[in-house]
């Protein structure tokens, strides 16, 4: 493709005798490299591509002034992808065109000037070949919308391309699945991102403003990350943050370790403008490999499901449900007919092992749960009012989320103040205030109606339009009985259950609030 540059990262090195030491260290390389070999490509219509897996420790005792060898070795493995989609573009004075007053002053002298046109609109970014046979990983955002025939992949010498077929993709964990038709290339090695440590030696390759194939360098700054602002949120995420420099045109290219092993998908960062700052983010290449796996099989995945919404605990919530500290993930409700209430948790409880494995959180909870297949057996430790449970029970697949809109402010408020809830006030629920917040009715209790802002209930993430349900796990009809049975509180935190529709999503939550006057 005309315009692409490629910079070549090298070594030039005159003969001359080495020492022994040199010697040494030149024996202990090429061995490496050796063990680093990629295998044999897989075959396709054979099941998942085969990849060349390396699952041991870094070795941390690894040190040098240059990393070119390494380079060298994977930069045959990053790609840049280019796509394109087309839109529809409305001139600004098309709506007037169907306007019958519009007609009558001008005529049809705009002609065909109304109708509405189409626009290609290109995408760069980058991705990794993690088989021989030509399977690559990249970002979803890269190529979402992309029309069929529209992605093409540059290879890194900047001279060979193809085209590529959007193999499946996925969401919910920004990663996506392309094939090109080609053999023999050069796959990067998959090392096991869960073995990576704050501090471990990263390098970022891509092709950032579409200046050519670049690298830079940096250390992983933290793991676990989620809940990012980045403008580009996945539901299930645990990035690995890092210094090595992320700007546009990287997202989807390699992150590898000190050793050239593929450790992350590049993401995105957090910057002025898109610019990056130090911060950046790449998906875990545990993570990126499970959807690689399945979407190369069947094209698409399948997740396990609980059947729960779970939700953070704060210190507030640890203390009224018996948690020792915040480690672990509220059930706020449960699924009727799901595994989950078929093995007999209930909300309230606080699940705090999956198989052994502990849990921290509620997105913690959430990614544990989506990397086993349906039909996995688990066994969930939970903890009811301070009292450890084992549940035995086999995951359903992961229905697909459909959401409901959910807009408008009630009109008819009235404004009784709920004594333990100061700045809180309610009202009831009637059909009109269901229509316009989408409220399910099933759905029973008293609606609020304002809450102010400095208030303890606005910390705690109480909200207009949330319906409260229980308070201190007593059932609330309606806005009388809320006042009522909060009159009667005499603790200094009182326990909400409220059902919410905030960002179109309907469930229920628990909210601990402090009653104390601030």
């Amino acid at each position: 493709m005309a315009g692409l540059k490629t910079f070549a990262i090298g070594l030039n090195m005159k003969t001359r005798l080495l020492s022994p030491s040199t010697a040494i260290r030149c024996l202990f390389v090429a061995g490496l490299l050796a063990a680093l070999s990629p295998a044999a490509g897989a075959k396709e219509g054979t099941g998942p591509p085969k990849v060349n897996v390396s699952d041991r420790d870094i070795d941390r005792s690894v040190r040098g002034a240059s990393y070119a060898s390494v380079i060298k070795r994977v930069t045959p493995s990053v790609v840049t992808i280019y796509s394109t989609r087309t839109v529809k573009v409305q001139p600004f004075w098309g709506p007037f065109l169907e306007d019958p007053m519009f007609r009558r002053f001008f005529g049809d002298q705009f002609g065909q000037g109304g109708r509405p046109s189409t626009r290609n609109i290109p995408s760069l970014g980058s991705g990794v070949i993690v088989s021989e046979d030509g399977y690559i990983l990249t970002n979803n955002h890269v190529v979402e919308g992309a029309d069929k025939d529209g992605v093409k992949i540059a290879l890194g010498d900047g001279k060979t391309e193809y085209d590529a077929k959007v193999v499946g993709n996925d969401p919910r964990t920004d990663v996506a699945v392309l094939k090109i038709e080609a053999k023999n290339l050069k796959a990067i090695t998959l090392a096991d991102s869960d073995k990576l440590e704050v501090g471990d030696v990263v390098l970022a390759i891509g092709n950032p403003f579409n200046v050519g194939q670049s690298v830079t360098m940096g250390i992983v700054s933290a793991l676990g990350r989620g809940d990012l602002p980045t403008g580009r949120m996945a539901v299930y995420e645990d990035f690995i943050q890092t210094d090595a420099a992320i700007n546009p045109g990287n997202s989807g290219g390699a992150l590898v370790d000190a050793e050239g092993r593929l450790v992350g998908i590049n993401q995105s960062i957090i910057g002025a403008a898109g610019a990056n700052a130090g911060v950046g983010f790449a998906i875990p290449i545990n993570l990126a490999r499970n959807a690689l796996s399945q979407l190369a099989t069947d094209g698409k995945i399948a997740r396990g499901y609980l059947g729960i919404l779970p939700q953070d605990l704060d210190r507030g919530l640890a203390r009224q449900f018996g948690a020792p500290d915040q480690n672990g993930a509220l059930v706020s409700d449960v699924m009727p007919g799901t595994p989950a209430e078929k093995a007999g948790i209930k909300q309230g409880d606080v699940i705090v092992e999956i198989n052994g494995k502990k849990i921290n959180d509620r997105r913690h909870l959430q990614l544990t749960v989506s990397q086993l297949a349906p039909g996995t057996k688990v066994n969930v430790k939970a903890l009811r009012r301070g009292t450890e449970k084992s549940f035995m029970l086999t995951l359903g697949e992961l229905p697909e989320e459909g959401l409901s809109q959910s807009s408008g402010t009630p009109s008819n408020t009235r404004e009784p103040e709920i004594d333990a809830l100061d700045g809180v006030e309610v009202t009831d629920l009637d059909s009109r205030t269901r229509r316009e917040l989408n409220i399910p009715r099933n759905v029973q209790g008293a609606l609020v109606a304002k809450v102010d802002p400095d208030s303890n209930a606005a910390a705690a993430r109480l909200r207009e339009g949330d319906v409260i349900t229980e308070i201190n796990r007593q059932p609330v009809r309606d806005a009388d009985e809320a006042v009522n049975l909060t009159r009667k509180v005499k603790d200094d935190e009182i326990l909400l259950r409220v059902w919410s529709g905030a960002n179109g999503i309907g469930g229920s939550r628990y909210v601990s609030v402090d009653t104390k006057k601030k």
